[in-house]
């Protein structure tokens, strides 16, 4: 199947059928909409290598996703994202591959393997944006699109992580809640907001937060979750509800509650962060705040193609993605709603 077979059966040129195929403006709406029925109709599908050749694009994205003990693609928040973004790519026309820092035996850096894949653009989903390499992709030129992060000159998609951890105290607040804790999770930009967050919705609440409430413990990694929850049961005015960094995360703390001999709810009330599914598989069912992984993907992929496609004229966006609090069964009411 060729164009020149699309133009006999279309009635028109070789060169009206390239035109429409390619999205010229110089081809009327109906004949273009008529010539991508037909080609569509026959099968046909353009050469990728002449097609790059044509435009001096690839049309191919690379993702860089480095796991700093996040749970890799197997954990459901990151890997919903890059569902997404896959999947709106490949409407857009973009097939996506990973960048790694190795071709063969050869070390490459970011930057000389997403030139070397000759891609359009990068989406980077996890958070290890402070490293020099990312640093170095940044600062390349290449169109570059990020989430829960903002690099000047590219774009971003930011989870609303201040107003989910503000939701989500004060549901826990209107439970009757005063003696909230929260181990937060590792150094990074997502961190520092959720524990400002936490910090300013405290005290405009009235809370009174000993600095003992506020405890470091690591995404995605129980173990120091458990070690953290143990911290604070021991204390002599313990919390009655704690905080957790992720979902995951909480299932330390909850080994650790049920090996002292405690109940959830009715002892002590936790809270998680995400929403992936299996937190909701749990009895009791986890009260947390449900990220929208998939609204991310699909809009990072937006706006990487918006990127490339304006090219000079791009001017980034900062696109906010609201979450939600899923109520669960973890937090118990010990008070009459507020």
């Amino acid at each position: 199947m060729n164009i020149r077979t699309i133009a006999e059966k279309c009635g028109c040129s070789t060169a009206t059928v390239s035109k429409a195929l390619n999205g010229a403006e110089d081809v009327s709406r109906e004949t273009a909409e008529r010539v991508r029925r037909i080609a569509s109709e026959l099968g046909y599908l353009p050469n990728a290598a002449a097609r790059s050749m044509r435009t001096s694009r690839s049309y191919c994205f690379g993702v860089l996703y480095q796991d700093a003990g996040t749970g890799g693609l197997s954990h459901s928040f990151f890997s919903g994202i890059l569902n997404a973004f896959r999947d709106r790519s490949a409407e857009l026309g973009y097939d996506i591959f990973f960048i790694s820092d190795r071709l063969g035996q050869r070390k490459l850096s970011c930057v000389e393997h997403a030139r070397y894949r000759s891609c359009d653009g990068v989406f980077i989903p996890n958070d290890a944006y402070e490293s020099f390499d990312i640093q170095g992709l940044a600062a390349s030129g290449i169109p570059l699109v990020t989430v829960d992060y903002s690099f000047e000159g590219c774009g971003s998609v930011l989870s609303d992580n201040l107003r989910g951890m503000a939701d989500l105290v004060r549901y826990i607040y209107g439970c009757g809640h005063r003696r909230i804790a929260f181990i937060y999770g590792d150094d990074t930009t997502v961190t520092r907001v959720r524990v400002h967050s936490f910090r300013q919705i405290c005290q405009e609440l009235g809370l009174e937060l000993p600095a003992e409430y506020l405890v470091q413990g690591s995404y995605c990694r129980p173990a120091a979750s458990e070690e953290a929850t143990r911290r604070l049961l021991a204390l002599e005015n313990r919390p009655t509800c704690i905080l957790y960094p992720d979902d995951l995360a909480y299932i330390g703390g909850r080994n650790e509650i049920y090996r002292q001999g405690l109940r959830i709810p009715e002892d002590i009330s936790c809270a998680g962060y995400d929403g992936i599914e299996f937190s909701q598989m749990l009895l009791p069912r986890l009260t947390t705040v449900q990220q929208n992984a998939g609204l991310i993907g699909f809009s990072a992929a937006d706006e990487l193609v918006r990127a490339v496609e304006q090219g000079k004229d791009y001017v980034p966006r900062q696109i906010i993605i609201p979450g939600r609090v899923l109520p669960g069964e973890t937090v118990r009411r010990v008070g009459p709603p507020e």
